[in-house]
């Protein structure tokens, strides 16, 4: 089995994976705080978290006879300089989804493990599993203190995935927990969204609200989204384990540029049609149009300048009210600041 271990190894770096260890398919050992969490209602109206927490929790009952998880990293790291437009956008959507990419991966790490008999299931972020404990677990890095999972080598930024197996493969010892006395990431979070060490409020959370929130933003986020029209990364950009970072190996992590050309402002003239064809196979495109035009009209409510007024007039005649109503929004800000 141990040559077994190290072909799988071997394929995932051929596949382009950045790390590749082995967890045991064993229950999730936070279960408890995952369903404190849920209890709580950290969760936000991420209502899919409510479903299926049995198959969260325990990989086997996903793959009855499961034995392993084969944990796997994918670093996005672009290096910088980052792209300098009058709006910020989280890095791992600076292209195209990664969704697609890594499950293409994933696909074709399958079919090389379908000679070896058993069953495997495979998710990147899309299935019911604790992701993050399960590569704690498997010795690919620890749960720092935003609950983001942290590398070594790789720091903050990569993404992680998953397949369930029922070969019978030894696990790698688990990573010691390196925060150590560091509050970096609870200082830099602008809404204080972790509320302490390892506990996320997704309620207070900028990512949430700019991605996954259905309705409007509520005002006492808004001037905290400042700039930002897509994500936050400031918890992710304040840990000093991102000192090791390495470029990522990926061109399709590298920043878009027919988006980045863009102004705020450019946005705000973008028809449903328009919306599509300029996020195609971008993770923006799946927030839709009036949840992100309303994320635009918010930053240029923070930002924006006289200028922006026409276009914000017009957008504030939108007949979806996501739009018109952050749009009427950004037109007082704007004027508040620059009174005629």
């Amino acid at each position: 089995m141990s040559d077994l271990k190290s072909r799988l190894i071997e394929t995932a770096h051929r596949l382009g994976f950045d790390a590749c260890r082995i967890a045991p398919a064993l229950p999730a050992p936070h279960a408890h705080r995952f369903r404190e969490w849920l209890a709580a209602g950290s969760h936000g109206d991420m209502t899919w978290f409510e479903r299926n927490v049995d198959r969260r929790l325990d990989p086997r009952v996903v793959v009855p006879g499961a034995q392993a998880i084969i944990v796997l990293a994918l670093n996005y790291w672009q290096g910088s300089p980052r792209p300098e437009p009058d709006y910020r956008v989280a890095r791992y959507a600076w292209n195209d989804d990664y969704h697609d990419l890594i499950t293409r991966k994933l696909k074709a790490f399958h079919a090389e493990l379908a000679p070896l008999g058993g069953e495997h299931r495979y998710y990147v972020d899309t299935g019911p599993v604790l992701e993050r404990d399960f590569a704690s677990e498997a010795g690919l890095g620890w749960n720092g203190k935003s609950t983001m999972q942290i590398h070594r080598r790789l720091g903050t930024w990569f993404l992680l995935a998953e397949i369930i197996t029922t070969l019978p493969l030894a696990p790698d010892l688990p990573e010691p927990n390196r925060c150590g006395s560091c509050t970096r990431c609870i200082t830099a979070c602008p809404t204080g969204a972790i509320t302490a060490p390892q506990r996320m409020d997704a309620q207070r959370c900028l990512s949430y609200y700019s991605i996954e929130h259905k309705g409007p933003i509520p005002e006492s986020f808004r001037r905290a989204l400042a700039d930002r029209i897509y994500g936050c990364d400031d918890c992710l950009d304040a840990c000093p384990w991102n000192r090791f970072a390495q470029t990522t190996r990926e061109a399709t992590f590298h920043a878009r540029s027919s988006i980045f050309q863009h102004t705020l402002r450019d946005f705000l003239s973008l028809t449903d049609t328009d919306f599509r064809q300029l996020f195609a196979k971008s993770p923006i495109k799946r927030i839709k149009r009036p949840a992100f035009l309303r994320n635009v009209c918010v930053a240029l409510g923070n930002t924006g300048t006289p200028a922006d007024l026409p276009a914000l007039h017009i957008a504030a005649a939108d007949p979806h009210p996501l739009i018109s109503e952050l749009a009427a929004w950004a037109i007082r800000e704007i004027q508040s600041r620059h009174p005629a």
